[in-house]
């Protein structure tokens, strides 16, 4: 869990007064400022949850990537593409994930020079325990509900969208 900051007024909402009276409308600052602060406060929950099981919230979306691929592996690039990270992350996290036995690199049968990241059976296990106690925990997110949820998902949406993220 996050350190609370435990003050007597939103940081976020004086800053956006501030911001307002220096340069003008701040409901877009406030938002930017806002999913920043909920992305701290929601990775350091994951990564509180996921530590008895040797995880990282990074090396966790891995592993469940892998465990939702049709053959339980992916090339390394293939991997970085679906999650959205550099090489050298995914490069990293398949080390540590390795050592811990929760992946095993291959060689690609496709391509001679490629690298497969393959679930093992103590990744199946680990990946299943540890999402069960994300889901225990409703994943941080006990306050919303699902409308307030709905409402999120739908303008991130929108944003990944007009970013590239995909077409419809």
């Amino acid at each position: 869990m996050p350190k609370p900051l435990n003050l007597p007024f939103d940081p976020i909402e004086r800053a956006a007064q501030r911001w307002e009276q220096t340069w003008g409308p701040a409901s877009a600052m406030r938002v930017a400022t806002s999913i920043m602060r909920a992305q701290q406060i929601l990775l350091a929950r994951y990564d509180e949850l996921l530590k008895p099981h040797g995880l990282t919230f990074a090396r966790y979306e891995v592993l469940v990537l892998l465990r939702f691929s049709r053959f339980g592996a992916l090339p390394l690039g293939r991997i970085g593409e679906r999650l959205m990270v550099h090489p050298t992350s995914v490069t990293n996290s398949i080390d540590r994930l390795e050592r811990a036995g929760f992946v095993e690199r291959r060689p690609n049968p496709r391509d001679g020079r490629g690298t497969l990241a393959a679930i093992t059976e103590s990744g199946l296990a680990v990946v299943e325990a540890a999402t069960s106690d994300l889901m225990a925990a409703d994943f941080g997110l006990e306050c919303l509900g699902e409308k307030s949820r709905d409402d999120v998902v739908a303008g991130l949406t929108q944003l990944r969208r007009d970013a590239g993220d995909f077409t419809d």
